[in-house]
């Protein structure tokens, strides 16, 4: 596979003024705000501080396991809200394109936009079963023709340019999404390993460095994802994202959005 390293830096999205209620999830219609982080580390990741290595991926595991889940059907409207674009309350922004796109357009014709699980949910075999399946810290709105591409290939660089997908590039065997959005496809990856760690009935997800992973439950090259959280790190829209789902859905967070040098503790 081809490689193409480069260092890159993305402009911070403004924060969204006001976010999508989920009709029958979302209590309240008041805007999300960000939770300052000394008050999450003295509270929320409280048990997580000064570990390492197993013993934070345990703490995190913990802390994060304990959240509100969604039926596949609301995902639906979560993602409007979660992934709503700032400068047009209408849309949302699709993960690979970058495309801002009618919150309405969705369903499975091609133009609209579906639902992506960015930890390929035949990676362990989960479907869209209520728990990874349906875990909105991995699910995000994409192109259809997009999703279908992407398929359940692992992440890697190299390869063919996407048709319609600008930035993005694919083999026979990977996926390398535009560079604004590799660390959040890195974030939400090693989220889904210190969350599902085969204690409730699913998979034990880990990430490892290959790709043509099939069915196993892991998901590649961990190498590339680390580096690629390191030179895209979160900004406002992925921060903001956090927010909404643990404020209003889940009531959980991605613990690498709030501390990405916990990437580099673990791994």
């Amino acid at each position: 596979m081809s490689v193409r390293r480069r260092i890159y830096a993305r402009p911070l999205l403004a924060t969204a003024t006001s976010i999508a209620v989920l009709t029958g999830v979302a209590a309240s219609a008041a805007p999300a705000t960000a939770a300052p982080a000394a008050v999450l580390d003295d509270t929320y990741y409280q048990d997580a501080l000064g570990k390492t290595g197993a013993a934070l991926k345990s703490s995190l595991h913990t802390i994060v396991s304990d959240q509100s889940t969604l039926t596949y059907a609301q995902v639906w409207d979560a993602l409007k809200a979660t992934d709503e674009d700032p400068a047009n309350p209408s849309n949302v922004i699709l993960l690979y394109t970058g495309r801002s796109q009618s919150k309405n357009e969705n369903g499975g014709s091609t133009g609209d936009w579906n639902r992506e699980h960015v930890w390929a949910k035949s990676h362990g075999n989960f479907g869209t079963a209520t728990g990874p399946g349906t875990d909105i810290h991995h699910l995000r709105p994409t192109d259809v023709q997009v999703n279908s591409i992407r398929g359940n290939k692992d992440f890697d660089e190299g390869g063919s340019a996407v048709s319609g997908a600008p930035g993005n590039y694919t083999d026979g065997d990977s996926f390398e999404p535009r560079d604004a959005v590799k660390g959040d496809v890195a974030r939400m990856i090693l989220y889904m390993a210190v969350r599902y760690e085969g204690d409730d009935a699913f998979a034990d997800l880990e990430p490892n460095d290959k790709v043509s992973n099939g069915s196993a439950p892991n998901i590649g090259r961990l190498s590339v994802l680390k580096r690629w959280s390191q030179e895209d790190p979160p900004d406002s829209f992925e921060k903001k994202r956090n927010d909404v789902i643990f404020e209003r859905f889940q009531h959980n967070r991605n613990p690498f959005i709030d501390h990405p040098e916990w990437v580099e503790a673990i791994w």
